[in-house]
């Protein structure tokens, strides 16, 4: 049995699951989501627990009974509490500001970039400094997070940049050769 496939998932009161050929329905909430089921791999309600199960031992069936659990719970969680990730602005004259549906990003370019907010995303700007990124789909949240801090990576030397909130970043030292500062 896999580890994680094993494990049932305890399903909150407020969120109903929908056992679908080929896919989970899950709506609590904060809304509806879909998990697609592998061939091979079965659920079921069991007393307000999801349980998972699969057909044989196959190396790859193994992997999506893991994986299909792992969807599930982060569905669960999703339309119940949902997501979040908090980016950190760093360096002087870097600044986010929030209007209606587009995120200006002021990052040390000549010009600021303006990034449209998707739909079924949030995104708070809660200091000049400090981004949150809000949504009930994990691996949206993520991506989404992920696209912002692209816009400027952390500097190794001088550690400017859009991070993850909490993120150790290793500090370059500078050339031994260079003079001056």
């Amino acid at each position: 049995m896999s580890r994680v496939g094993k494990q049932p998932i305890v399903v909150p009161p407020g969120v109903k699951v929908e056992i679908l050929p080929g896919k989970l329905s899950f709506s609590g909430p904060k809304g509806k989501l879909e998990t697609p089921l592998s061939p091979g791999i079965g659920a079921r309600l069991e007393e307000g627990r999801l349980v998972f199960s699969r057909e044989n031992d196959e190396p790859s069936l193994r992997a999506f009974h893991g994986l299909a659990r792992s969807l599930a719970q982060n569905a669960v969680v999703g339309v119940s509490t949902g997501f979040s990730k908090q980016l950190e602005i760093v360096g002087v004259g870097y600044r986010a500001k929030r209007e209606k549906d587009k995120l200006e990003l002021s990052l040390g370019y000549s010009k600021p970039i303006v990034y449209p907010v998707p739909e079924d995303i949030e995104i708070v700007v809660e200091k000049p400094t400090v981004i949150v990124v809000k949504g009930i789909d994990r691996q949206r949240v993520g991506q989404i997070a992920q696209e912002i801090k692209n816009f400027r990576r952390p500097d190794p030397y001088k550690q400017k940049g859009v991070r993850h909130a909490g993120e150790k970043l290793i500090k370059k030292e500078r050339k031994a050769g260079v003079s001056g500062a």
